[in-house]
């Protein structure tokens, strides 16, 4: 299983992205390479200058195409490793406020709009699921 990182023991070099919009029913949005059937969130590098923030809407824009604005703190962090290399990540929940029809990486990424349930359920295998209490007590508490 993997085990979720305590905030303060590592700074996050990566930043992720629950994005949620609720038009009517709440709803997650998920992002895959076309060529995987692997579903996933927004996620990326923290460039310099940037605050973790930033970059997480930066991640948004550039891999689906959607703007908004981060809802409270970052939900908590969670470890992967990427070809040998490994790395933190900060977790955040966004509200879409706006989705581009055309975005920078939509020639190679799928994004698709799901239920909270039908996202638990995709995210399972994800290195986010540890943290899945977490976002979904950021939801009920009217974040997002």
């Amino acid at each position: 299983m993997r085990q979720q990182q305590d905030p303060a023991e590592k700074r996050p070099r990566q930043v992720g992205v629950i994005a949620v919009r609720r038009n009517g029913v709440p709803e997650l949005c998920l992002i895959r390479r076309k060529d995987s059937d692997k579903w996933g969130i927004p996620k990326g590098f923290i460039d310099p200058g940037d605050s973790p923030e930033e970059a997480a809407l930066t991640e948004a824009f550039e891999e689906a195409g959607l703007r908004g604005h981060i809802v409270g703190s970052r939900v908590g962090t969670y470890d992967y490793e990427k070809r040998g290399a490994p790395f933190t990540v900060a977790l955040f929940v966004m509200e879409v406020l706006e989705e581009q029809e055309k975005w920078r990486e939509m020639r190679f990424r799928e994004r698709r709009w799901f239920s909270f349930e039908e996202s638990a359920l995709l995210l399972k295998p994800h290195p986010a699921w540890p943290l899945w209490d977490r976002i979904m007590e950021r939801l009920e508490a009217g974040g997002a």
